[in-house]
Parts: C-alpha cells; sequence; structure tokens
C-alpha cells in the first residue's frame, strides 16, 4: 500500500486525515483515494521511461471517476479507452483527445463515429472487420483514422486466465501470421491512416520476461513491417504491470521499464504504455465496518457491510488483498477470521482467514483498493453503490455520491 496510507497515533491515515473520520463523515462502504499517491505512481512511469520518446496512457477501465482523470490529465497523461462512455468521461475531466487511444475487440459503430468525431489520437483495431467498419466511418466524414492494429503475440503472461489476452486462444488482437495482410489492407483503404503497431498480453503481470518477450516479438514485426514500406510512428506495448496486495513484491515500475526498452534499442518509434491497476490500485482503500462477529464450528466470520457488489475482485478472481484495522492496537484477542459481506452468495467474501483482532464496529480498511474497485461494483441485491472521496493533504473532496434506493429505481416503470 502506498506511504500515503500510514498509521498516526495509532490509526490509519489518508495523507493527512485520519480514515475514522472521513467513515464517520461520509459512512460506509466508502472509497477512500490519494491524490498525491496517484500523482507519485503517474510520475514514476512517466520517469522510469526517461528520455526515450513515450507517453503514459492510463488505462480509464481500472476506475474512472473524474476526480482520478482530471489529477492524470493535469499530470499530462494520455488515456486508453475501450467504449464511448470511457471517452465521454475523459473529455469530460479534461483529457486531450489526441492522447486518447481507444482499445477493445467489439467497438460499435457508434462508439467508433464518436471517437472520430472527437478527434482521438488512434485506434487500436483487433480485427479485419473492424477496420473495414471504421474505414468506412471515416471516408463517410472525409477524414482518415489512425489505427494502430493489435499483434497477438502468443506469449503467456502466467497470470489469471480471465486476465490473460495474449495467447492465440484469446479474442484479443490479430494473430502474427495475419499481421502483414491486414496492414497491407489498411494501407489500401482511403480511410485509414496507419500510425502504429499495437500490442497488449494481459493484466496483474509480475513475470517480466513476458513484458520482454512481447516487446521482442513486437520489435521482430516493426522491422518486417518497415521492409514492406509501412511508416509506423508508435509503438504501444499496453499495460499490465501487477501489484503485490500485500501479499509479494511486485516488481518496479523501473524494472517493467528496462523489460520493455531493453529490445527496442535502435528503434525510432514513440513508446506508448497503458498501466491502469498499477497506477490507481496503490492509490485507493475500501472502508467497511464490521457488524457482527460470527462462530460456528468450523470457522469465525466477520460479517462487514461492504460485498462483492462493492469489491468483485475476490469473487470473480478469488483475489488476495490485505485487510487491514483502522485502528492498530485493539484490545481483543487475535483470530482468524473470513471476512464476508451482506450479498446472498456463498462468493461473498473480501478475504478468507485473515488474522484480525475485532469486535462489532470496528472499522477495516481493504488496502490497494483504488483500481477495478468502484468500476466494477454493481447493485445487486438492491445495494446502492459506495461514495467516494479523494482526499489532497487536509483536504478532503467528495468525488461521487453514495447511491440512494431511489437512485436504483431511476428509470424504471411499472407495466401498468
Amino acid at each position: 500500500m502506498s506511504a500515503t496510507f500510514s498509521y498516526r497515533a495509532g490509526e490509519l491515515h489518508a495523507e493527512d486525515l485520519p480514515l475514522g473520520a472521513l467513515a464517520e463523515r461520509y459512512g460506509t462502504p466508502l472509497y477512500v483515494y490519494s491524490r498525491s499517491a496517484l500523482q507519485e505512481r503517474y510520475d514514476a512511469f512517466d520517469r522510469a521511461l526517461g528520455v526515450y520518446p513515450h507517453r503514459v496512457c492510463y488505462a480509464v477501465k481500472a476506475n474512472g471517476n473524474l476526480a482520478v482523470l482530471g489529477t492524470l490529465a493535469a499530470r499530462g497523461a494520455g488515456f486508453d479507452i475501450v467504449s464511448a462512455g470511457e471517452l465521454a468521461r475523459v473529455l469530460r475531466a479534461g483529457g486531450e483527445p489526441k492522447g486518447i487511444v481507444f482499445s477493445g475487440v467489439g467497438k460499435s459503430s457508434s462508439e467508433l463515429g464518436s471517437a472520430l468525431d472527437a478527434g482521438i489520437g488512434c485506434f487500436n483495431v483487433e480485427s479485419v472487420a473492424e477496420l473495414e467498419a471504421l474505414d468506412a466511418l471515416a471516408r463517410a466524414r472525409g477524414r482518415r483514422a489512425p489505427v494502430a492494429i493489435r499483434v497477438n503475440p502468443d506469449v503467456d503472461p502466467r497470470t489469471h486466465p480471465y486476465v490473460s489476452t495474449g495467447l492465440a486462444r484469446h479474442k484479443f488482437g490479430i494473430a502474427v501470421a495475419d499481421v502483414e495482410r491486414a496492414y497491407a489492407r489498411a494501407a489500401a483503404m482511403r480511410g485509414i491512416e496507419i500510425a502504429g503497431l499495437a500490442c497488449h498480453i494481459g493484466s496483474q503481470i509480475v513475470a517480466l520476461d513476458a513484458f520482454e518477450a512481447a516487446a521482442s516479438a513486437i520489435s521482430g514485426l516493426i522491422r518486417q513491417l518497415e521492409t514492406q514500406g509501412h511508416a509506423l510512428e508508435h509503438l504501444d506495448l499496453g499495460g499490465g504491470l501487477g501489484l503485490g496486495y500485500g501479499r509479494f513484491t511486485a516488481p518496479a515500475v523501473e524494472e517493467y521499464a528496462k523489460a520493455l526498452l531493453a529490445p527496442l534499442a535502435g528503434f525510432r518509434q514513440r513508446l506508448l504504455i497503458e498501466p491502469g491497476r498499477a497506477i490507481v490500485g496503490p492509490a485507493g482503500v475500501l472502508l467497511c465496518r464490521v457488524l457482527y462477529l460470527k462462530e460456528s464450528a468450523e470457522k469465525r466470520f466477520a460479517i462487514v457491510d461492504a460485498g462483492m457488489n462493492d469489491l468483485l475482485r475476490p469473487a470473480l478472481y478469488d483475489a488476495w488483498q490485505d485487510i487491514v484495522t483502522v485502528r492498530e492496537h485493539r484490545q481483543a484477542d487475535a483470530h482468524l477470521y473470513d471476512v464476508v459481506g451482506p450479498v446472498c452468495e456463498s462468493a461473498d467474501f473480501l478475504g478468507l482467514e485473515r488474522e484480525l483482532r475485532l469486535a462489532p464496529g470496528d472499522l477495516l480498511a481493504v488496502r490497494d483498493a483504488g483500481a477495478y474497485g468502484f468500476s466494477m461494483s454493481s447493485q445487486y441485491n438492491g445495494r446502492p453503490r459506495p461514495a467516494e472521496v479523494m482526499v489532497s493533504g487536509a483536504d478532503v473532496r467528495l468525488v461521487r455520491a453514495r447511491e440512494s434506493v431511489e437512485d436504483l429505481m431511476h428509470g424504471e416503470a411499472l407495466f401498468a
């Protein structure tokens, strides 16, 4: 967890503010983000790439809160989007259109049109069918769409299968064997302007050799494409750097940058990277409150007011995230607890067999919850989504209001 979340006088703080006070003011469950942690993590990626021509394009899917996006836009970030909704968010937050890359296998005609009209920097095209659709839309507008074809390098990132995207069996990208034909097809299209080459092998990756293997594969393709007369302005190597989540030490950003840059020595293309989790994950925590302690013949349960609808990662990926008490030294016996929520699913847990000292009413913080927390939340079981706040020093802002029960029924109607 970022050093901006630290204990002071026995209580966990976000920068200069005690989390207990934030819970009292805004209620729980509550997502709390540190603005300085967000800035520091972005700067770490930007600094690690050094003098190599580059741009850090934050992956909006990790956390699309406007305050998060606005903080990064002010830092000079580009943005990796996967929908028209994310495009609208980036533009609302002050993101530069030319700094936006649009990824994803299923961009609709409406979404492609919106991005063309906004004048984004590049479309990461993932199929010949998409290329043809984009060409037609661009020609109808009297424009040329800048594209990078996303190649699937068949590299195993050794991560969870649900977030592995670079193997031949996955839906993403175009196979290496088909890339040359795809570029030849793009070069013949009047509505397409070839801008670069793209690749993304997955998420939560901690094996640096996988990044290096992908970069090596892409460097070979660049040489092949250039010999065929395709001028590539940039190379997009995606994101995917993982976090340790309190269980192990993840690779440093500097080591990640070295793994990418080593195979690119001598190349002139601008490098784009698309980190999401590794920027915003350590910048957030999820606060929740213990409702009840329950003991069975086999288990002890800490039943909290946050569930899988608030933080889906443990249920969906069997993910492990560190859970700590907001007050550091409670006078209670330590026990192994399953920290579970109120949702009617056996998969509704935040953490299993965690050694904690607890009493009803205690506050818990789920660490490194800034990424894929609120962005994957839902209203399942009729539960309003939590509030989000951002802290900067001793200042705090409500950056998303807590939903109400009325919000759950917005837009619905009885069949009468």
